[in-house]
């Protein structure tokens, strides 16, 4: 089975990704791709500690994570690429042409220069332009919190308010 979702959480490994997400996509790994968790033994350790026995976790950096993402599609269990922000998965994406065909924005939160678009998402100029990056390179970029939530299109999601 392919990887079943990329994702970008800015909380990384957390109760929504595990049982929200993990659950209903009978999620077996996690795909963790950070520079700096993929060089640090004991966030490595705290990360691991929010997942369920059955459930790996492997940790990445961009270009590691680019280069065996085919490796990550073959395995027979379902499983989901995890990136904290919108540049990781635009170095990703850039990093692995044509591999990745829809990214979820599942959690961008509130801090300073940010504006929301939605309850759980908020983005700078930036951000918002690093999305259209990743959509012109033939990605659908999707916002959805939880399965069960619809998933909001980029141009609806960049043309939506919500106060902080």
């Amino acid at each position: 089975m392919p990887i079943a979702l990329y994702r970008i959480d800015d909380r990384l490994i957390h109760g929504q990704v595990v049982v929200g997400w993990g659950q209903p996509l009978e999620l077996r790994f996690i795909v963790l791709v950070d520079d700096d968790v993929a060089s640090s033994e004991w966030e490595q350790e705290l990360y691991r500690m929010g997942v369920p026995p059955e459930m790996s976790v492997h940790f990445h950096t961009v270009d590691d994570a680019a280069e065996r993402l085919a490796d990550f599609d073959r395995n027979p269990q379902p499983g989901i690429v995890l990136v904290g922000d919108i540049g990781t998965m635009q170095r990703l994406v850039k990093a692995a042409p044509g591999h990745i065909r829809a990214v979820n924005v599942g959690g961008v939160h509130h801090s300073p220069g940010r504006t929301g678009r939605l309850r759980y998402v908020f983005l700078t100029g930036a951000e918002e332009a690093g999305l259209r990056a990743i959509e012109s390179q033939g990605v659908e970029v999707t916002a959805q919190d939880v399965p069960t939530a619809r998933a909001v299109p980029l141009n609806e999601l960049l043309a939506s308010s919500a106060s902080a």
